[in-house]
Order: structure tokens, then sequence, then C-alpha cells
């Protein structure tokens, strides 16, 4: 098989390679995490701000809306000259971002794909467990609907980068009497929520890349800002439980009607406030793969 570029896509390799050359970092990127992920955002704002931010997403999303062509043409002349890995960058831009603009609502959309391809934030990918690797089916953090607010409950495991991003894209368990590979959403959650406990994992080369991630630390409490479920596996709306007196005062309900939901007892709940939640949330494919 010969792949053979039009005179417009070699036009394009043209520009994509001389804007390379001249704006590649001139320093390398540091080891240390935090001043990592400041050279990430600073290299991902610099590809912003000359258009070339979001290859694949729709003009419409803010991104450049490159043709399949266009993109293997970007994708080999940024390995041509060497430029930076998007590394800490990597969950919002080719994770969270797509699902969002599949998925998200208006507000949703408004609210986190402009920041993302700026790269003014971080994101975190909450899917493995201790006993959830790469198959979901056995995902068992879980979460409920009461009043205004999405009780979170359990654990996660190799979370990349928890402990500098700012929202997670995280998995639950939203109807456990659905069948396994059912029942699950997608859920947008900020990393500042009281109740989240985030322990660092220090591996052999004394990398701590890797997080645990607790939802349930220091009992229930409010996330005060962001949205949740964006998408959820077929036929599994979050549930709710029974009315509670504590509201989020900037939060409106969602529109499932209110269901009972049975919780382990003695368990601690993490809630996250749901403004901008909606109908169109519920009802979608959720990602099957970590």
């Amino acid at each position: 098989m010969h792949l053979r570029f039009s005179p417009a896509e070699e036009a394009f390799r043209a520009e994509a390679r001389a804007w390379l050359e001249a704006n590649l970092p001139g320093e390398l990127r540091p080891t240390e995490l935090g001043a990592r992920a400041a050279y990430d955002r600073a290299w991902q704002r610099r590809l912003y701000d000359a258009g070339w931010a979001g290859i694949a997403w729709p003009r419409a999303h803010g991104g450049r809306g490159a043709t399949l062509m266009e993109q293997l043409v970007w994708c080999e002349e940024y390995a041509r000259a060497g430029a930076p890995d998007i590394s800490t960058l990597f969950v919002g831009l080719n994770h969270a971002g797509p699902t969002l603009i599949a998925c998200g609502t208006e507000e949703q959309k408004a609210a986190h794909l402009p920041p993302i391809l700026r790269g003014e934030v971080i994101w975190c990918q909450g899917f493995s467990e201790p006993n959830a690797g790469s198959d979901l089916a056995s995902l068992q953090t879980r979460a409920v609907v009461e009043g205004d607010v999405l009780v979170v409950s359990g654990q996660k495991v190799w979370t990349s980068f928890a402990h500098v991003a700012q929202f997670q894209e995280l998995l639950v368990r939203t109807d456990p009497e659905a069948p396994r590979h059912r029942g699950i959403t997608w859920v947008i959650c900020p990393m500042d929520a009281p109740g989240i406990e985030i322990r660092p994992i220090t591996t052999l080369t004394g990398e701590s890349d890797f997080c645990e991630v607790f939802y349930d630390h220091s009992g229930p409490a409010s996330i005060r800002r962001g949205t949740w479920a964006t998408c959820a596996s077929p036929g599994s709306p979050p549930r709710r439980s029974p009315p509670t007196r504590r509201r989020c005062a900037r939060s409106r309900p969602c529109s499932p009607p209110p269901r009972r939901s049975a919780w382990p007892s003695g368990r601690s709940r993490t809630r996250s406030s749901t403004p901008g939640c909606g109908s169109s949330s519920a009802g979608r494919s959720a990602p099957s793969r970590p």
C-alpha cells in the first residue's frame, strides 16, 4: 500500500514543519513533576496560540479540525521534530475532551473544553481499581444522587498525575442491579473536593507519577464546582437515594425521578455538586477501556 499526499497536504506538512522548527522549546522537560506539569502547560499554550492545539478536535470546539491525512502528517512532523510529549495533559486532550465533545452538555463543553485546549488544567483518569484493571465489569466504586449532589464511595489506583490534576474523569457504578458491563457512569470530578484523599505511589525508580485516590476519606462533603454524568452506559442513569436536607446552593436537580438505592452500611461518602446536569447526560455509552 502506498500513501500519496495531495498538494494541499504537502503544503500542510511544510507549514507544520516550519512552525515546529521555529517554536520548539529550547530547554529539556524537567524531571520534577510540578515543573514538568508547568512545562507541558506552557508548550500547550504555545500550540494553542498558533492554532495547532487539538489537531483532531472539531473547529466548532476550538480545535484545528484536521482531516485524517493531515493528522497523519502532523504526527509525522511532530515526531520528526522531536517535539515534547503531551505527558501530563494526555487525559484532558485525548480522553476527557473528546468524551465531552461526544456526550457533554453545552454548559459542560463551554466550561471545560477551552481550558483543556489552552493547557490551563490537568485531568487525571479514575478507571482502575485494586480489583478492576482493564476489565471495567469488576468496577466497585459507586455513586448515587442525594438531593442535588452525587455521592461517591470507593477507591481508584494507578491514577497518573492525580496530585497535580484539577479534574478527573471518573467511572462509577450507578446501577448495581444492571449487568456488570452496564450501569457505569462517566463523571467530572474536581480533585479539590473535600472527602478526596490522594496518596502518591513511589516506584522503584523514585518517581511518583501514580497515585491512589480515596473518595470517602473525611466523610460526606460537597464538591464546590463541576458537573457529573456526561455519559452513562445504556439504560442506567444515576439512581437517587431518599431526599436529604443538605443541598448545594449552586446546583439544580437532575431529571431522573427519585428512586431509592441501598448503600452498604457504615460507609462514608463524597458528594459532588450537579449544576448543569440533565437528561441528555444519561443513557449514553461510557468508555469501555481504561
